[in-house]
């Protein structure tokens, strides 16, 4: 039984959500605000976290960056009216893992708690690549999430992650964004393929520092790694 964290101030849908999700076996402790979230996060220990952006006292933003400072993996998804590219890095940035615009259908969030849940624990039961495999002057290890650069570290999200390994594995070559989204994602309907754009604009910031490094755009094809 999945236990999940879930914070919504709207009553009538938290009712909607909570009892669907316990009619599918899930263990669903709900919260109305962010106020003593990440206290509750410590106790309960969920397998994912399904946050409202908007929240009293404290946002679904600001709890995620608190948990993160402690937590690297446990996938958290957003639910928010927003969909700017903007709101999409604010939540990317505070360390969530997906992203659900309102209204939202229940079959859609339970397929993707269920997806996030598959790729974590396949990610903790992957023990290679420990020590990081080079890309051009980086370092990428997918066992600590992070991209070194000299003495630089930088911690990435579970999803670029995933992402920047499907890319490392196949460098070189082209990888499909159907192939991306359907892994990565867990389908390729048009709100995830908007978020796999966002995704490439953030890596390829991060490989800045070495100009050698591309991630080359074959327009509604995919994309390719080169170093």
């Amino acid at each position: 039984m999945l236990k999940i964290l879930y914070l919504e101030d709207e009553a009538s849908l938290a009712k909607i959500v909570k009892e669907s999700l316990a009619s599918r076996t899930f263990e669903v402790l709900h919260l109305e605000s962010g106020r003593n979230a990440v206290n509750v996060f410590n106790e309960f220990q969920p397998d994912v976290c399904v946050f409202d952006v908007m929240l009293p006292d404290k946002d679904g933003f600001e709890v995620a960056k608190e948990i993160r400072a402690k937590n690297a993996t446990t996938p958290i998804i957003f639910l928010t009216a927003k969909n700017q590219t903007t709101d999409l890095l604010m939540g990317f940035d505070a360390g969530g893992n997906d992203y659900i615009k309102k209204p939202f259908s229940l079959e859609e969030l339970i397929v993707r708690i269920n997806n996030l849940h598959a790729l974590t624990q396949n990610k903790s039961g992957n023990s290679n690549n420990s020590e990081g495999i080079k890309i051009g002057k980086y370092v990428f290890s997918t066992a600590k999430q992070e991209l070194r650069f000299e003495n630089e570290i930088r911690k990435i999200s579970f999803r670029e992650c995933q992402l920047l390994d499907l890319l490392t594995q196949s460098k070189g070559e082209i990888v499909s964004r159907k192939l991306i989204l359907d892994t990565v994602w867990g389908d390729d309907h048009f709100f995830n393929s908007r978020n796999l754009d966002v995704y490439i604009t953030k890596l390829r910031a991060y490989f800045k520092s070495d100009p050698n490094i591309e991630i080359i755009t074959l327009k509604a094809v995919g994309y390719r790694l080169i170093t």
